[in-house]
């Protein structure tokens, strides 16, 4: 099943027409025939009936659902599968109330799905980029306006959260929520994201000039409007920017500064899994569905 390919929300339907293909390739996809118990990965596991294992060591029942985000989820898998498809498939995301509409259940049980599903989100590739890298950053909420333009107002701000990305030239980007954008933050992030060595191009923001010391550091002069010259330029990264804004303004219209990075790492998956096929980018989610979190902790 997993190598199956789906294109289209009628194939995908076709391919998990009932709980039992779903629960299947979850199991394919977590377990590939070897399943492991939540409660102590080195215990025997008994298959019990009803698609159900009891743990030798802790006489714990479990299922493939357990410890994931659809665990005691009372909604059909099949509905997890369609918003799954939903969520990773539209460009610029999805909002609880289309996704309730699309699925016909209510707005709050759609904002529950959605807030589980971006826990899946944040998958980290742990290799640092290199080559040609792309660095940059953006403030999101708010109604100040021409912030890039005003230096005085890029540090901290009580109305906008400041996001540092980093984009490896026709490859993946890492995007995080700083606490602000002095010379301490933004490094610290590059430095754990780029390796030594790397080619960085960013503005003249002088958060930036103590990096030339790491990286073969070039720039180009946005207060001057320079804006590419040959291959220096950041047109990558706010091109990425955009995406996100579109979509965060457009589709969400507001995020909290609490929430914001969950936002950022839907955005981030869909650009780093954009050469994937559609059943590719689903079965990558699916990998990373280990991120439970309750109703409770979502509204705290």
């Amino acid at each position: 099943m997993i190598n199956q390919d789906f294109k289209s929300i009628l194939e995908l339907i076709q391919a998990f027409p009932d709980e039992q293909t779903c629960i299947d390739h979850l199991e394919e996809i977590r377990w590939n025939g070897n399943v492991i118990s939540p409660f102590d990965a080195d215990s025997k596991v008994y298959d019990c009936k009803g698609n159900k294992y009891k743990c030798k060591e802790t006489g714990k029942y479990f299922n493939v659902k357990t410890n994931t985000i659809f665990d005691n989820t009372k909604l059909p898998l099949q509905k997890w599968f369609l918003a799954i498809w939903l969520v990773t498939g539209h460009k610029k995301g999805i909002s609880s109330l289309q996704l309730g509409r699309d699925l016909d259940i209510t707005q709050k049980s759609a904002w529950f799905m959605l807030g589980r599903i971006r826990q899946c989100f944040g998958i980290d590739a742990n290799e640092q980029m290199e080559g040609e890298i792309e660095a940059d950053e953006t403030f999101v909420g708010g109604k100040n306006k021409n912030r890039h333009a005003n230096k005085k107002t890029r540090g901290t701000s009580d109305d906008k959260t400041p996001v540092l990305g980093m984009v490896q030239r026709y490859g993946k980007v890492v995007a995080t929520v700083v606490k602000d954008t002095t010379t301490a933050s933004l490094s610290r992030e590059i430095i754990k994201n780029v390796k030594e060595g790397a080619t960085l191009y960013t503005d003249e923001y002088t958060s930036y000039k103590s990096l030339q010391r790491i990286y073969d550091h070039q720039f180009v002069k946005h207060s001057k409007h320079e804006y590419v010259q040959g291959r220096i330029h950041t047109n990558t990264i706010e091109g990425f920017w955009s995406i996100l804004k579109r979509g965060i303004f457009g589709v969400y219209h507001f995020t909290s500064k609490k929430h914001l990075q969950l936002y950022v790492d839907e955005f981030v998956f869909r650009y780093n899994s954009r050469t994937n096929t559609e059943a590719g980018r689903f079965n990558l989610l699916l990998n990373n569905l280990e991120n439970r979190v309750t109703y409770k902790q979502l509204i705290s």
